[in-house]
């Protein structure tokens, strides 16, 4: 009598097999959530990054003799940021009348999370010393004549 062959899927190595395809397809949901958290605190991170250099930029602007001043803080402070960062801004300066200004900015960090609608704000702030004497800064000349002399 012959001995009865069994297919080969019901014989040893063969009935793991697809096993691998399996778990991964478990673990893939696990792997993008995790994905998408460090793309979000990278987003994060621009966000504040941003928040700074737009504060500096509006309180450099703010610390100028206003006849040196080609724009204004506000509108510098946004120019100096990512336009999708700009967009939400809110841009405050302090004159103050001493001898800084301080300009603060506080940005909105979007999410790209499900389920989530915001991470709230970001706000950084620049204190920038204003010029002891009109036209220290040099850009514009002190008398009415710029350019070179004539010939």
């Amino acid at each position: 009598m012959s001995a009865v062959r069994l297919p080969a899927r019901l014989r040893g190595h063969g009935r793991d097999r697809g096993t691998v395809s399996v778990e991964f397809l478990g673990f893939l949901p696990i792997l993008l959530v995790i994905g998408l958290a460090v793309v979000q605190l990278g987003l994060a991170a621009f966000a504040v990054q941003q928040a700074g250099t737009g504060a500096r930029a509006a309180a450099r602007t703010a610390s100028m003799d206003e006849a040196d001043r080609t724009t204004g803080p506000e509108a510098a402070g946004r120019a100096a940021m990512t336009g999708w960062v700009s967009r939400g801004a809110k841009v405050l300066v302090d004159g103050g009348g001493g001898d800084a200004v301080r300009a603060t900015v506080r940005v909105t960090i979007p999410s790209l999370l499900p389920g989530i609608d915001d991470f709230g704000t970001a706000s950084r702030s620049a204190t920038m010393p204003r010029p002891q004497n009109p036209g220290a800064l040099g850009l514009r000349a002190a008398h009415p004549y710029e350019g070179a002399p004539p010939r």
